[in-house]
């Protein structure tokens, strides 16, 4: 043991010496193997802390997710899932491919509402996707937005069914509407846009009750949930009448969403659907 202590004590006398000429020193992997394997080292050196292994959080698959952490997108995931799970409508339940939840992007300053899903719609999980979808995308993209820019939802999530052996679709019923219009005032609540679109009457009275035809409806400021809500045709209806006349009408109501976002209008703008005479 003095031996040890006696070489451990010119050990250090001559580290001390090298530091004080400004030797930088660095014991080498083989030299410390060499004095860790000394019997007296090794007698020596204090026994090494149990290393506690890392705690790894798991949970069963089966486990709801988290709760949200108040970014918009979280929270329309959340919602998305009792959506896509509802059964207060057997009769729609039992009709449905799928439940149409809404598409866009959850930090839309507008919003477009229409009344239910159709078959195209049904089949795809995404609301105007059929040929009145085609139109209401040429529509968002005339205004300057792109189709991903804003949210498009309807106030039925279910597309109605129909009688056996008819096809088509049908008007949604206003119970049916009332009954899933609280899934919609969530998506509203989350999105919080600036501006809404009601695209045709049965949306206007799915969101405020108003059985009003849209010639009297449209181009004029509604309110919903505080939002400024603006109503025009749904597009199926200028699948249906495609006179100039009828377009202008919708583009009317649009340049109005337009000025009320304060977004920048062009001359070509205020001109599309105007008569050439």
């Amino acid at each position: 043991m003095n031996e040890f202590a006696s070489a451990l004590d010119h050990v250090h006398a001559t580290l001390a010496g090298l530091r004080e000429q400004g030797v930088e020193l660095r014991a080498s992997a083989a030299s410390l193997a060499r004095l860790a394997a000394t019997p007296t080292a090794a007698a020596l050196a204090p026994a090494p802390l149990p290393v506690a292994s890392p705690v790894v959080e798991t949970r069963p698959l089966s486990d709801k997710p988290a709760a949200p952490t108040g970014a918009k997108a979280e929270r329309l995931a959340e919602l998305r899932s009792p959506v896509l799970a509802c059964t207060l409508c057997p009769h729609l339940v039992k009709s449905r491919t799928q439940v149409v939840f809404g598409v866009g992007n959850p930090e839309a300053e507008l919003m477009f509402v229409g009344e239910a899903p159709g078959e195209d719609e049904d089949l795809q999980g995404e609301p105007f996707v059929g040929k009145a979808g085609q139109l209401l995308t040429k529509i968002i993209t005339a205004m300057g937005y792109a189709r991903d820019d804003i949210y498009i939802a309807n106030v039925l999530k279910c597309r109605p069914d129909m009688p056996p052996g008819e096809s088509g679709n049908r008007k949604p019923k206003a119970a049916e509407m009332a009954t899933c219009l609280p899934y919609l005032r969530q998506q509203i609540d989350i999105i919080q846009p600036r501006a809404l679109v009601a695209l045709g009457a049965t949306a206007m009275e799915g969101l405020l009750g108003a059985v009003e035809p849209m010639a009297k409806l449209r181009g004029r400021w509604h309110e919903f949930n505080g939002i400024p809500l603006m109503a025009t045709y749904h597009p199926a209806y200028l699948l249906r009448n495609q006179s100039l006349t009828e377009k202008r009408k919708v583009w009317e109501d649009m340049l109005l969403v337009l000025e009320r976002l304060a977004k920048p209008i062009s001359d070509k703008q205020r001109g599309f659907f105007l008569s050439k005479g």
